[in-house]
């Protein structure tokens, strides 16, 4: 009882060398998969690299001074964290609401926000880590007309409110 079948090898034992940890090496991630011009993706955790089923994890580099268009991303959340360099992030209809991250910080996108990735850095490259909550790598990729000034957002920790 309790025993997940679907892994079982003919004794009522999983096979935990061939469904247990993986590690993907750094060195080894799949550009194959969507992209957004601006921006270079590349995938270390889905279905087909890790056998995952409910989280798709990667990375993405922006260039120094270099954007992405406007995108979204379905019914997907999106955690970024930013490992080097400066994010700028830019969002809503007309992406007229924008906050900055630096390395460790965390960026929360809920589903179907259009939003843009910005490099605030004009010579160093923002690398980030991606964390999406499913497998398709959904990128619906938009022609918005951005505001030109727009309004900085600062977070507000909802839980531990001042």
């Amino acid at each position: 009882m309790g025993t997940d079948h679907s892994h079982d090898d003919g004794h009522g034992t999983v096979d935990w060398r061939a469904h247990g940890v993986k590690v993907i090496p750094g060195d080894s991630l799949d550009p194959n998969t969507a992209q957004t011009p601006g921006m270079n993706r590349a995938a270390a955790i889905n279905r087909a690299r890790a056998g995952a089923e409910k989280i798709w994890a990667g990375t993405v580099h922006i260039h120094p001074d270099a954007k992405t268009g406007a995108h979204h991303h379905g019914d997907l959340e999106s955690i970024i964290y930013v490992v080097k360099g400066r994010a700028r992030m830019r969002w809503g209809e007309q992406l007229e609401y924008v906050a900055e991250a630096g390395p460790g910080d965390f960026i929360f996108v809920p589903p179907y926000v259009p939003h843009q990735e910005i490099n605030a850095s004009p010579d160093e490259v923002l690398e980030c880590v991606l964390v999406r909550s499913g497998q398709d790598p959904v990128v619906v990729n938009l022609d918005i007309e951005p505001v030109e000034k727009p309004e900085a957002v600062k977070w507000i920790d909802p839980i531990h409110r001042e």
